[in-house]
């Protein structure tokens, strides 16, 4: 088991290095939380190789699967393109994230340098105490860092309501009801002649019911406007004045018809 644990964080601890490098230096806030995200599912298997199944399965279900996609849904709805102030809004916020980040490079150091010097002892000890990994687990969370353990639930709570609050922005102007929606319309007809009706569907009264063939108006010309403008752009919609022929020529062996019953 020992030879499987080594040769798995050989494996997966580099993987998990360029993860962390990634998520700093990608430019884009997407590319980064996934860089975590892959340093996330590393981690899990390090802990599956360390006969840790229970914090394997949490790293992928609840970090990887849950946080950071609440992370992505942040970005999603504060807006990925959006720039990012150069203006210090809170007071000395710099010199406070300098702090921070100084004492959590010295947390890093402390404990690397510990987890290096110190010998190695594994999980089995730990998991023989209360009868296993889960068991073991369940006695630390419940009993002994319960306080830790709710408060971050509070946290994660706090981040989505945060979310909500930062992607709802005060509307500028009033919304538009229906009878706003109408009379657009119709000043839009009578100053600019658009049809304030509904646009045909594609494929009516034609020869083939296809999103890509144009509907036929009832005089056998073609609405051009019944075909999306994407799949115009891509010569999705069939000759115009071959189908307007065709339809012509209907028109007309029709009306012959009749006149032959006529007469």
């Amino acid at each position: 088991m020992e030879l499987g644990a080594d040769v798995a964080f050989w494996v997966f601890g580099p993987l998990m290095v360029l993860g962390a490098i990634g998520l700093v230096l990608f430019k884009k806030a997407v590319y980064s939380a996934l860089s975590m995200a892959f340093s996330m599912v590393c981690l899990a298997a390090l802990y599956a190789a360390l006969n840790a199944p229970l914090l394997s399965a949490a790293q992928v279900i609840v970090y990887t699967g849950a946080i950071m996609m609440l992370f992505l849904f942040v970005l999603m709805l504060v807006g990925v393109d959006r720039p990012d102030s150069l203006v210090e809004t809170i007071r000395r916020h710099k010199l406070w994230a300098g702090v921070a980040g100084v004492g959590v490079a010295g947390l890093i150091i402390a404990g690397v340098f510990g987890q290096v010097t110190a010998p190695a002892v594994g999980l089995d000890d730990a998991n023989a105490a209360y009868g296993g990994n889960v068991q073991s687990l369940a006695a630390l969370i419940f009993n002994r860092y319960v306080f830790a353990f709710e408060l971050t639930s509070a946290l994660l709570i706090t981040a989505a309501v945060g979310a909500m609050v930062l992607a709802q922005h005060a509307r500028l102007v009033d919304k538009l009801s229906q009878r706003d929606r109408a009379e657009e319309r119709i000043r839009a007809y009578a100053e600019d002649g658009v049809h304030p009706g509904p646009l045909p569907n594609s494929g009516v009264v034609a020869l083939h019911n296809s999103i890509a063939v144009p509907a036929l108006l009832p005089d056998g010309s073609i609405a051009e406007d019944s075909v999306s403008e994407v799949l115009a752009g891509r010569d999705a919609i069939l000759d115009v004045k071959a189908m307007s022929q065709a339809t012509a020529a209907a028109f007309e062996q029709i009306e012959g018809e009749k006149k032959g019953e006529l007469e």
